[in-house]
Formats: C-alpha cells, sequence, structure tokens
C-alpha cells in the first residue's frame, strides 16, 4: 500500500523550525575559508563530496540517504554509503532540511568514524544553499551542522525575493550558448542569491548555484563546473545513481538493483512473502517486527540467492 503523506506540522512546530534556521542562519558564512579555493587549479583539493536523499516511488516514508566520495580532480569514486531511512518529518517549503538533513548528517558521521582520511574537504548538495526564502536552504544547513564547506546545486529555479521564470529569465537562459557561460540570480532585494551556469556544451538546460557554506559563489561556480562530465556534477550525479540503483539491507553494505528486483519480485509474487516486503530494505518496518517472516534469516538468504542468479 501507498503510504500516506505524513500530516503538516502544527503552526508551533513551524516556529520553532523558523527560530531554528535563523539561529543556524547565523553561523553561515559565505566566504572561502581553505587555502585550495583561493588557488585557480584548486591545488590541495583531493576529495569532494555528494549527498543526496532518495526516496522510494510511492511511499514518500521510506527513502535512501546516500553519500559519496570522489576524487579530485580525477572524479573516481572513494567512498559510498547507502542507507535506507524512515522519515517521519512532512515536506513543508522551505523547511526540507528538517525533513532530510538528520540523515545526511548521520552519513557523514558514519565516514568521520569509519574512513576519516576519506572525510571530504567540500559537499556538492542537491538542493539550494542561500538561494531560500529565509536565506538558508539544505546546503547551508548541512554546512553549518557538520562544518564543511557546502556549495547547493539546484536542477530549477526556486523562486524566492521576486525571482521568476519569466520571459526575461528564459531568454537569458538561451544567451548562455558555450559551457561555462552564466549569470547572476539578483533578488528584488538587491541581494546576490545564486549563478545560473550552463555546465556542459550537451545540454542547454543550467544549473542553479548557491553558496552554502564556508565558499564564496565564484569559487562555487568554479567548482561546479570542474565536476561536470554531463549536465549534473559528478558527485551529485553518483550519490543520485548510488540511490536510485541499490538498496542496502538494514545498515549492511548495499546491494544492487537487480538482486534487489527479484527479491521483491519474489515477494510479491507469493503472499506468504508479502509480510517481508516492506522491512526487506531496512525501511519503516524493522527487522524485529513480529510477522515470523520478516527475518533477516529470510531475508539474507533470498537477497543473495537473487544474485547468484544473475
Amino acid at each position: 500500500p501507498v503510504c500516506a503523506m505524513a500530516a503538516p506540522p502544527p503552526a508551533a512546530a513551524l516556529r520553532r523550525w523558523e527560530r531554528e534556521q535563523a539561529r543556524l542562519r547565523a553561523g553561515v558564512v559565505e566566504e572561502d575559508t581553505e587555502q585550495w579555493q583561493k588557488d585557480p587549479s584548486f591545488t590541495g583539493l583531493e576529495r569532494v563530496g555528494g549527498v543526496d536523499l532518495s526516496y522510494i516511488k510511492g511511499d514518500d516514508s521510506s527513502a535512501c540517504a546516500s553519500l559519496v566520495v570522489l576524487s579530485y580532480p580525477a572524479l573516481e569514486v572513494l567512498y559510498e554509503d547507502c542507507r535506507m531511512v524512515a522519515v517521519s518529518a512532512p515536506y513543508v517549503a522551505g523547511f526540507l532540511a528538517f525533513r532530510e538533513v538528520p540523515f545526511l548528517v548521520e552519513a557523514v558521521q558514519r565516514l568521520q568514524q569509519e574512513e576519516p582520511k576519506l572525510k571530504p574537504q567540500v559537499l556538492l548538495v542537491d538542493g539550494n544553499g542561500l538561494l531560500h526564502p529565509r536565506g538558508f536552504g539544505v546546503a547551508c544547513h548541512l554546512g553549518v551542522l557538520t562544518d564543511l564547506p557546502c556549495i547547493g546545486v539546484a536542477k530549477n529555479l526556486l523562486q524566492v525575493d521576486g525571482l521568476t521564470r519569466d520571459e526575461v529569465h528564459r531568454e537569458q537562459i538561451c544567451s548562455l550558448q558555450r559551457e561555462g557561460d552564466s549569470f547572476p540570480l539578483t533578488g528584488a532585494s538587491g541581494r546576490l542569491l545564486g549563478m545560473v551556469l550552463r555546465s556542459c556544451s550537451n545540454s542547454s538546460k543550467p544549473l542553479y548555484i548557491s553558496v552554502g557554506h564556508r565558499v564564496c559563489l565564484g569559487t562555487a561556480v568554479r567548482l561546479v563546473r570542474s565536476c561536470c562530465r554531463y549536465r549534473i556534477p559528478e558527485p551529485i550525479r553518483q550519490v543520485r545513481e548510488q540511490g536510485a540503483e541499490e538498496q542496502p539491507g538494514s545498515g549492511e553494505r548495499a546491494v544492487g538493483t537487480k538482486p534487489l528486483v527479484m527479491f521483491k519480485s519474489l515477494c510479491s509474487w507469493h503472499p506468504l512473502f508479502w509480510p517481508v516486503l516492506p522491512g526487506c530494505c531496512g525501511g519503516a518496518v524493522p527487522r524485529s517486527t513480529s510477522s515470523p517472516y520478516c527475518s533477516p534469516s529470510l531475508t539474507d538468504f533470498l537477497v543473495p540467492l537473487c544474485r547468484q542468479l544473475l
């Protein structure tokens, strides 16, 4: 069954979230803080990270929290972490961070504990930073809580502070003829909120870059461009592919798509296995459920079996 959308929080909770955003917003650093950021070739930068939360289709309460770390400038995967999480906070426009960031912070903390030498020197976040109704999007929130340089990279314009997808904006996008072309996003308040970047020659669809934490906008744009083989920068492209193609088993290492699809198909084929399906990947139903069929032994037996059949 499809899970219903969580009920919106009461007004008191929204006011608490607003106060928390304002408190954390005071900690945002909008300038370069690292030596490698000041070098035209980013000398000294060796590891770039990407984070994302990918939801299971039809179920807004189950998601895959993913973190990847790539080498720089080779952009080869050094580290991957993908965990299924049960999302309980409702979606409220402008407060997405309260729904998603706790899981991303946990992913960064696991990396720091398990592989501290692979800690990323900067994180690219699939979302916005200062380009936000209150100037504190997901990239800012994650940056302040982890104290890592963060950059917001969005595929669509968030219409705030008078910014709209009007004819003028479309004409500006059409003016981006070459890879690396860009134009500023200045709100009605006069504040520079981000940059629109054509990231590759093969796609006319731009990216919306904004400061998250401990990086200036110019550096953010340069770094994002240098991480692009395609339209989407590699740290985000890789982390989104991981979230879409892999599902971890209750805190264990991830398994590939095909074994999981075969496992789910087997579960849906016979009623005996129906109780297993909701919790088979460490989702909202815990493995300690009272169902006699939703057990680690059954899950751990069937998934490897499906893997062997490929």
